[in-house]
């Protein structure tokens, strides 16, 4: 069957009266770009033997979840003929887990019972795992900040159970509304990391005082989506209704703040690059 936002062309550039920028590169966070993926570091770091299996591990990962993004996607597009008949069976179940519901009606009709329960079993999965590798990042992280060795039980406990507590008092909270906050973090978190990995891509090839093995003006890898990055985390913050929420007319205020902001920390990194680089010594450049 036909998936009528591709034949027909982007068509629906306005969603409940939010433009398509910044809110598109929020909604589509994960299989984008990821900052949550950026926080299994202290996982990561504890299991890899070589940090070349980095580009495995994360970017490999998000690829995948890309992909997988994309084919539920274009399975909901021709299962319900489009995104009128998609919205339509979610104004039948308002109040309603919409998400589950929709893998739930794809996954019995297309694949049958087996097929259907294997396909739930692995979307079930994917939330669990999330939020277990979130809880033990979360805790490594604390413990890295504040020097605790998590060798012994109760040490693991005093940073545990505070965690549990506060995810336990979000299951209070409306999904939808902590979603979009998590959305929104997840790509702030991701537009930090990249600017991290900008100075630490300009420092190692640096390193020596001249040009390393490094590849040349390699920081520009993650330069240019961090520049991009900072100014969707930025206008959207201002201009989503969780945000700000500034109104149609002054939309164009919440773009000019976000864009002074990403100018200037370009402006920063340069001065700053310039001045690393007329180092002349490795004790200079520490």
């Amino acid at each position: 069957a036909d998936i009528p936002e591709v034949t027909d062309g982007l068509q629906n550039r306005q969603t409940n009266g939010l433009p398509l920028f910044p809110m598109l590169f929020v909604s589509i966070a994960c299989g984008a770009i990821s900052g949550f993926h950026g926080t299994q570091s202290p996982l990561m770091a504890r299991c890899i033997t070589n940090e070349r299996q980095g580009r495995w591990i994360f970017y490999g990962a998000m690829v995948v979840e890309g992909i997988l993004a994309l084919v539920w996607a274009a399975a909901a597009g021709s299962f319900f003929g489009g995104i009128d008949g998609l919205q339509a069976f979610a104004a039948e179940h308002q109040g309603e887990n919409i998400a589950a519901l929709v893998i739930d009606r794809i996954s019995r009709t297309w694949l049958g019972k087996v097929g259907g329960i294997l396909a739930i079993i692995g979307v079930i999965a994917a939330p669990i795992t999330s939020g277990d590798t979130a809880l033990r990042s979360a805790r490594l992280i604390m413990a890295d900040f504040m020097h605790w060795d998590q060798k012994s039980t109760w040490r693991r406990l005093l940073i545990s159970l505070p965690l549990f507590a506060v995810v336990f008092g979000m299951t209070f909270v409306n999904f939808d509304v902590v979603w979009r906050y998590f959305a929104w973090t997840n790509q702030t978190l991701a537009a930090f990391t990249l600017w991290a990995a900008t100075v630490y891509l300009y420092k190692a090839e640096h390193a020596d005082g001249k040009t390393s093995n490094s590849p040349r003006n390699g920081y520009l890898i993650s330069l240019i989506p961090a520049l991009f990055m900072t100014m969707v985390s930025g206008s959207y913050i201002l201009i989503a209704p969780e945000g700000l929420n500034l109104p149609v007319g002054w939309r164009w205020l919440g773009y000019a703040v976000a864009g002074c902001v990403t100018l200037a920390l370009f402006i920063v990194f340069c001065f700053w690059a310039k001045e690393y680089a007329s180092r002349k010594t490795v004790d200079e450049r520490l």
